[in-house]
Parts: C-alpha cells; sequence; structure tokens
C-alpha cells in the first residue's frame, strides 16, 4: 500500500472523534456525487470509540451501506467477533438500517465459498469492480492490517476481492484483499497506542516488508 498521511492528536479520544468525523465527511460526499455510501470498517479495540462518535455525527445514514473488513470465524454474538462492535454501535443508535449492515459469513461451514460469496454481495451492492467509498483500517503490531499477516497465503491474492487466513491468534478469518483495499476512494487509519510506533512509522516509509506497508 501507499504511504500514508499523518495526522497526530494528543490522546485516543480526540483521534477516535477526528477519525469519526473523517468518516462521516466521507460519507457526506459519497451521496452527494454518487446517492449511496459504502464503507467498510475493521475491527478490535482501536476503532470501539470511533464507532461510538461516528453514531452521534449527522450523516445520510439511510444511504450507507456497511461492510466489514475482516472477520474472525467464531460463532454469532460470540466476543471475538467484530460484528457484534458494529451492531451495538450503530444499530438502534443510528438511524442505520440492519440490511444495510453487510456481515462477513464466517459461520459457514465452508469459509472459501462463504468469502466468494462475500465478495458476490459486495458486487451486488456496489458495482463491479468494486470500489468501495471509504475503507477504515487499523495496524497490528506485527504490521498486519485487515486480515492479512505476515506469512499468510492470503496476502499474495490478487484476483479476488475476499479471501481467508490461515490460523492468527487462535481464528481463521474471513478479509477483504489488497486489490479491493487498494481500489478504495479512501483509506483511514486510525491507529493508537505505542506499542505500534515502530509499525506505523514503517508503515508510512512505505515498507513493503510488512504487510500494512
Amino acid at each position: 500500500m501507499s504511504a500514508a498521511r499523518v495526522q497526530v492528536r494528543a490522546d485516543d479520544v480526540s483521534a477516535a472523534r477526528a477519525a469519526a468525523r473523517f468518516v462521516a465527511e466521507c460519507a457526506r460526499k459519497a451521496v452527494s456525487e454518487r446517492g449511496k455510501c459504502f464503507v467498510a470498517f475493521s475491527g478490535g479495540s482501536t476503532p470501539r470509540a470511533m464507532l461510538g462518535a461516528l453514531a452521534a455525527e449527522d450523516l445520510p445514514w439511510r444511504q450507507l451501506h456497511v461492510f466489514q473488513v475482516d472477520e474472525r470465524a467464531a460463532p454469532d454474538s460470540h466476543g471475538a467477533r467484530n460484528l457484534t462492535q458494529l451492531q451495538e454501535a450503530l444499530l438502534g443508535k443510528t438511524p442505520l438500517t440492519a440490511d444495510a449492515l453487510h456481515p462477513m459469513p464466517v459461520e459457514e461451514s465452508d469459509l472459501d465459498t462463504a468469502a466468494d460469496h462475500y465478495a458476490q454481495e459486495l458486487a451486488a451492492a456496489a458495482g463491479s469492480p468494486v470500489v468501495l467509498d471509504l475503507v477504515h483500517l487499523g495496524l497490528g503490531d506485527d504490521g498486519h492490517t485487515a486480515s492479512l499477516v505476515p506469512g499468510d497465503a492470503a496476502l499474495g491474492i490478487s484476483d479476488r476481492d475476499v479471501a481467508v487466513s490461515g490460523d492468527y491468534r487462535g481464528y481463521r478469518r474471513m478479509t477483504l484483499t489488497f486489490p479491493i483495499l487498494n481500489r478504495a476512494r479512501q483509506r483511514l487509519w486510525l491507529v493508537t497506542g505505542s506499542g505500534k510506533a515502530e509499525m506505523l512509522a514503517r508503515l508510512c516509509a512505505g515498507d513493503h516488508s510488512i504487510p500494512a506497508g
């Protein structure tokens, strides 16, 4: 991925609020120009505050379609699921409807086929090739982003928009791949914590030895 433009905030809360404002601006622009907005959110602890702040933003929720960047292969409502966080933050607290939130089908027995189905769902909503208006990404302390982790075969996929990783920290995962991430009109990286400083520097330098680079 290309190097990022960095904005520094005083603390995690300020970063989350700034990120929420950026998402809202992108959504309003997309709806104004194209009538809809297609956004994909990553999971994890870092975006929790951003999603909470986003729920308070004035934006065209009825024209939004929310997809997942990645998801752990775990049962519905499991604490490890990124979907649970999205549902708790947005459904019932915003005008976003349940049918506009598109969960990755990680409960299917055949995850590879399920990944193909999710790619088809993306294309049915956003057209083909899929160009998302905004992708929100995080950064792991090992340099991973989405569920594109060091050494995994999914890193090399160039002909599919959705793939399944091998086991990583206890779970197989479904993830968007580099082709669809790179086609997005905007990519928002939200990175907090001193433990990620080295990887953030490598990301900004365009270090291709890490997945996020």
